[in-house]
This record gives structure tokens, sequence and C-alpha cells, in this order.
């Protein structure tokens, strides 16, 4: 077996340091994978694209779903969560999820994470969409991630014997002339030539990278949720399932700076009388259905994306002007409007359904393995098989505590001696793209790959997956090679997959069928092979 599928285009690492196990990511995953592996006595080296606290974790606002209300049960969590995976998450997964997820949550809590307590010093458990029971736990009431990323920080910096690398672009995967994952190439910004490449060489890679929302347009991941987790797995050989299967929030404020991180834009504003828009002032949600506007979240999407195609637009428009106080009773959406050059009380807001969740990813066992030896993925970067075809709400923070726990056991008990990186000569060239492509492609991504799909509209997205162009390497660069990478695998998968299941929505294909009861994997060559759950 060779050490890699393919590799992107750039120098030979100038500098190598070893660990025990390189994680890539800081966010709850990566940050509490690393704390149990220091539980473990093993040395780690966290890499992370930006800032420790720049990932998607501080940017949650709901909270973590967990059984710990006496009255509610696993059973219960489990089977809200398989009715939410429409036929497509694993019960073993789930099991794992339900059952492990509270003594982690408490072990957070151990970590320093204060989450919001009734006077009488009980957690206060709220509900959320799909859930059954009050298992919600939450901080700051919608700040559950910004507290979260704190007090794990804080346990980071108490240790150290855990290294960090910041402002750091993971490249490739190592792997031995076995096979075996054994470090990454990466560039840390600062340090040499900017097409300058090092390594950090280890027992075990855990990868923690995050999303892939910025293949949109307009999405709710912050700028550095490149899918570059996915991209290297892709390059590596690994096997990547489910990316087809990703979670549209319908209203999201929307600028002309593509794939800038955009602030949702509440449907409590909605609620409060605002209305949808065409480019002619018409209310397009009136008749599609009963409560118009206040539709669930999938129909208003859908809704806004038909009339975003039809006219071949970027955003439709939230009417506010009539709102009573707007600006004092939503202050918080009327500094981001006004940011962005808005006044909600004299203008029409322009909104678009905003990529927020991948349920797909590297495809991992219920230890976090991959199907690279030594190679390991954690939290949304991973296919743990627990969303299935949707996430159920305040599940993502819960899988992250729970395989981290699970990845650190299994790389404890089974950690080899250090190997030497195999030589990668000879390897696929994984490029190096302009990324004067980078706007134009998310901007057909969210058209022809996004909330609503077709064969049709998938043809003009994989056209301009095809349109890439080659560039010198550096970071910026290589980024967009992974934004691309990720863009065709989920466009093969979705052209691929003939149906309407959980959030993948074919509009040529408007109904599920039980002979799309399995899974699409991916591999590098932008192929999507089938696999039947049967």
């Amino acid at each position: 077996m060779g050490s890699a599928k393919a590799r992107l285009t750039g120098p030979p690492p100038g500098w190598a340091e070893q660990t025990d196990v390189v994680v890539v990511g800081s966010g709850i995953a990566g940050l509490t994978c690393a704390l149990h592996l220091r539980e473990a006595g093993l040395h780690v080296t966290v890499v992370t694209k930006v800032n420790i606290d720049d990932g998607s974790t501080r940017w949650a606002q709901g909270g973590i779903a967990a059984v710990l209300d006496p009255l509610d049960t696993p059973e219960a969590h489990a089977q809200d969560t398989l009715v939410a995976g429409v036929g497509l998450g694993n019960p073993d997964a789930v099991d794992v999820l339900v059952r492990e997820g509270p003594a982690r949550v408490r072990e957070l809590m151990r970590w320093g994470a204060a989450f919001d307590r009734h006077p009488d010093g009980s957690l206060m458990l709220t509900r959320e969409g799909g859930h059954h029971a009050n298992r919600i736990v939450h901080a700051g009431g919608d700040a559950t991630g910004a507290e979260v990323q704190r007090a794990l920080h804080a346990a980071v910096q108490r240790d150290p014997w855990i290294r960090l690398i910041e402002h750091a672009l993971v490249l490739d995967l190592l792997t031995t002339k076995k096979g075996r994952a054994c470090g990454v190439t990466l560039h840390v910004l600062g340090e040499g030539a900017e097409d300058g490449v090092g390594a950090v060489l280890g027992r075990a890679v855990v990868l923690a990278t995050g999303g892939m929302g910025q293949i949109y347009a307009v999405t709710t991941n912050p700028s550095v949720s490149t899918g570059d987790g996915v991209a290297l797995a892709l390059r590596a050989g690994a096997v990547v399932t489910d990316l087809e299967f990703v979670q549209f929030h319908p209203t999201a404020l929307y600028t002309a700076r593509g794939g800038a991180q955009q602030p949702l834009v509440s449907e409590a504003l909605r609620g409060e009388g605002a209305y949808l828009r065409d480019a002619d002032g018409t209310r397009f949600m009136v008749g599609q259905h009963d409560l118009a506007e206040l539709a669930p979240r999938d129909i208003v999407a859908k809704g806004i994306h038909r009339v975003m195609a039809a006219e071949g637009s970027d955003n439709v428009w939230l009417d506010a002007r009539h709102v009573e106080d707007v600006t004092s009773r939503f202050p918080t959406i009327t500094a981001f409007c006004r940011e962005a050059g808005v006044d909600p009380a004299h203008d029409l807001i322009p909104v678009a359904p905003a990529a927020h969740y991948a349920s797909g990813g590297v495809r991992t066992d219920l230890h976090g393995r991959s199907s690279i030896r030594g190679l390991y993925a954690c939290g949304e970067v991973a296919c743990t098989g627990v969303h299935g075809a949707n996430r159920l709400a305040s599940n993502s923070l819960l899988e992250g505590l729970v395989f981290a726990r699970r990845i650190a056991a299994d790389i404890a008990a089974n950690l080899p001696e250090p190997g030497e990186p195999a030589d990668p000569e000879g390897l696929e060239d994984g490029g190096a793209v302009a990324t004067s492509g980078r706007l134009p492609l998310q901007r057909a991504m969210s058209r022809g790959a996004g909330v609503l799909r077709s064969a049709e509209s998938l043809k003009e997205a994989a056209v301009a997956v095809a349109a890439a162009e080659q560039a010198p390497a550096g970071t910026a660069a290589w980024e967009a090679a992974n934004l691309y990478t990720v863009a065709g695998a989920l466009v093969a998968a979705a052209t691929k997959r003939e149906e309407t299941r959980g959030c993948h929505w074919r509009e040529d294909f408007p109904d599920a069928s039980d002979a799309w009861l399995g899974h699409l994997l991916v591999s590098w060559n932008g192929k999507a092979k089938w696999e039947s759950n049967a």
C-alpha cells in the first residue's frame, strides 16, 4: 500500500518535530481528545488553522443533548436520533452516543464548563426540535459553544505537555511503507517562505478539523471551515461517506462576500410579522404552506431556493419595516444588518439559506478509526453513523465529546512504535488551485448543490468544479484545492443518490426510496460507490 493516493502541490517538508499523537483541530472534538490522551500519559501536539478558538464550536448556540433527567431514557434519545436520520443512522453508534453521553457531559463540567442552572442548583434542561424530552443543557442561554470552548481552552492551557501549533494549515497525511498514518505535513504562517512546509510526526493522527460550509456562498460556518480534513482524507485514500447530507438554515443575512460567515436572521423576526418577498415584492410563501413564512425550516428554505433559482439571484428579501420597534426589539440582528449597510427599519434585509452542518465525512467505526490504520476522525469531519441523513438538534457537540474519549482510549491501548514516513514520490498531484475561482465555485454550489438539487443543477455545479485552474503553491491555493476537492466529492454523491431523504432534496426524485437505504462511499477520483444497508 502506498503512503497516499495524492498530495497537494508543494515542496517536501523542510523541518520536522516528533510527538506521540497529532490532533488536527481545536474545537470540542480535538481538545477533548487531547485532554484524554494526556490522561493516558501521551504527548500530544494540537495543530490548528488559525487561533485555538476560531473553529465552529464557539458558535454553537443551542446546547448539548444528553439524558440527564431521571424521567428521560437513553432509549428515547436513541429513538429520536434514529428518526431524524431517516433510516441511515447506525443503531450501534447511536447507542454508544446516548449511553456514554451523560458521563461525558459531567466530565466537561468537571473540566470547568458552567451550564445554566435553576436556583436550587439543578441543571436547566430544555427541548429542541425532534426531541421528545427536555434533555438539552445550555450555557448563557444561547452561548453554549463559547462556554464549552472557554473551558476546554483553559484545561489545555493547564497542561504543559500539550503542544499547540496555531496558524497552521495541514496539507497531507504521512504514512509508513506499510500504510499506517505517522504524521502530517503542514505550513505554519510566519515560518519561512510562503510555500515552505514542515511535518509533525506521530504514532497516530486524529482529524478534528470541523465542517466544510465554505464550499457554499452562504454559510453559518466560520472562514476556517473549508473541508481540509475531508480533502486530506480523500487524497490519502480513506473512505468518505454521506457527503450529500448537508443541513441548511433558511435565513442567513446575505452579503456579497461569498463564503464569509453569515449571521443567522432568527425566525423570531418572522414570528413578529416580517415577510419574505421576491424581487418584485411579492410574498412568495403565501399559498405554499398554511403558516407561510413560519412554515417548518425545510419548507421555508426550499421556497426561498426556488425563488432564487427562478430569478437567477443570490438572495430574497425579508421585510421587517412594518415590525414595531424592530431595531430595539432585535438589537443583535439590527447590529449585524447595519454592519452590512442595511437598516431593518427602512430597508429590506437580504437573506438566503445557509449551509449549516455536514452529517457526512470521514467514515469511522465505533472507536473513531478510519479505513487507514492509525488515522482517526472525530466531530463534524467524521461520519460515525450517528446522524444518518439528518442531524438531530444538539447531538453534534455530544458526538464530539463521546467519540473523542473513545478515540483516546483506543490509541492508548494500541499505540505502535514510531514509523518512518514512506517516500511520497510518484503520488498523483492533488493540485494548488487559483483563488479567483473560489467565489464562482461557492455560488455554483449554492445554486446547484444547495437546498434543492436536480440532475441539471448538479451538472452545472460539476462544471464549476471542473473549471479549477492550477496556481503556484501557497496557503490560499492549497485551501482552494481543498474546497474544490470536497465540492467535487459532494456533487458526485448528490448526483448518484436519486431520491429525497433527510436534508438531501432532489426535485427530480421527490420521494424517498427503500432502494436507497445505504451509503455512498466517495473516492479521490470523484466516483461514488454504493454500499447497501441490507
